[in-house]
């Protein structure tokens, strides 16, 4: 039988723990509940005993929330990180932004709480070693291209710059994408849907907080990866731009409406995040990687599996989850070079993003005789391989 996860909580008002305790009785059989009233009796509790999951109250006496996270981060990296606390001011939300994986507000419900913690670990299961775990689960954020960045910093130089020039920036690099989404879709924000282009969330953030997020807060690292042979950031970013809008065309042409369309357009944006985490995190096992996918001529995924221990789509999976992205943008990345394993029936924004990016990398060859590397078994199984001629030549010109 396997061991319980185990769940710290931690806040200053005993009738907040308490309440805590009654609201998931029903996952006792399942979680191990740990209570602790403060920073300090949460960390002492962590040299004593392994923890899964933290869920702690931002505003606290003596050592603050974002305090308390920060010092688990930096000592307990393969730790969850999540924040369960009322309302808080926008300096209080930025300094958590770095440490912090999700927001939850006060109060919160039952089915929230147990999905938002269930979500974390049931992805986190997918890594055999804690060391891959730990590789996303410490991250604040990822690297940007310092000419992105540049660019950035001089828009906002600019007499009235426009938020839709802003967004249109960011949504130019998936580092400040994903967390800028990240953010605007935090509880915090009391908004009852997904954003999911980075022009809306700029119109929700303010110009202000937006700059606060690139300069002030230093949430965008200023680091980019180091070369590793077979890898560009600068490619991987057009690739990911061009998938993005091939998802957007395809969606389009199944009928989704416009809001889900936006949702599939950043799902083909984000659908290689985990390449970007590698190439920061494990720069030199990647270039190991990528040489063994082209020696032996086996899929990347494969290779990376064998080298690392895990793919990228996997890896970019569970930071997507940790970040509070929706199912379909987690299920994309996780599943866009093997859509079958997903089990899913009919049209789905995970079919858009397996076909846009076959095609986009079959339009870059431009060697347009050779068939298109697509699953043909998962579009037969979904009844839609008929439908990929029109998909192909509706997205011809896309590269």
């Amino acid at each position: 039988m396997p061991s319980k996860k185990r769940i710290l909580f931690v806040d200053d008002e005993q009738k907040v723990l308490d309440g805590l305790r009654r609201l998931l009785r029903s996952m006792r059989s399942e979680w191990e509940m740990i209570f602790a009233s403060g920073g300090e009796e949460a960390l002492q509790i962590l040299k004593e005993q392994s923890c899964d999951v933290i869920v702690s109250d931002l505003r606290m006496p003596g050592m603050s929330g974002d305090q308390l996270l920060a010092k688990v981060r930096r000592r307990y990296p393969g730790i969850v990180r999540l924040v369960l606390s009322g309302q808080a001011d926008k300096e209080s939300i930025l300094k958590c932004v770095g440490p912090i994986h999700q927001f939850m507000q006060k109060p919160c419900d039952e089915e929230t709480l147990k999905t938002t913690i269930s979500r974390a670990l049931e992805m986190g299961d997918l890594f055999a070693d804690e060391s891959l775990k730990s590789i996303v689960t410490e991250l604040e954020s990822l690297p940007s291209l310092p000419s992105h960045q540049q660019e950035l910093m001089a828009q906002f130089q600019m007499p009235e710059v426009s938020p839709k020039l802003i967004g249109e920036s960011i949504g130019r690099d998936l580092a400040m994408t994903a967390k800028i989404l990240q953010l605007v879709n935090s509880a915090f924000f009391g908004l009852r849907r997904h954003v999911g282009s980075p022009a809306e969330a700029v119109l929700l953030l303010g110009m202000d907080t937006v700059q606060s997020l690139v300069t002030t807060m230093q949430v965008f690292s200023q680091i980019a990866p180091d070369e590793i042979r077979g890898f560009s950031q600068d490619k991987l970013l057009l690739h990911s731009a061009a998938v993005a809008t091939v998802t957007k065309k395809i969606a389009l042409s199944e009928g989704l409406t416009h809001e889900e369309a936006e949702v599939a357009c950043l799902a083909g944006l984000l659908h290689d995040v985990g390449k970007l985490v590698y190439a920061t995190n494990r720069p030199e096992q990647y270039a190991v990687a990528i040489a063994m996918a082209r020696s032996e001529q086996i899929h990347i995924e494969e290779a990376e599996r064998c080298v690392i221990g895990a793919s990228h789509g996997e890896i970019g999976a569970y930071l997507l989850t940790l970040w509070a992205f929706e199912s379909p943008i987690v299920d994309a990345a996780l599943y866009h070079h093997s859509p079958n394993r997903h089990g899913g029936s009919g049209f789905s924004i995970l079919t858009a993003v397996h076909v846009a990016d076959a095609i986009v990398r079959h339009n870059s060859t431009y060697n347009h005789t050779d068939k298109l590397n697509v699953d043909y078994e998962y579009l037969d199984r979904i009844g839609l391989v008929d439908r990929l001629s029109v998909w192909q030549e509706a997205c011809s010109h896309a590269a």
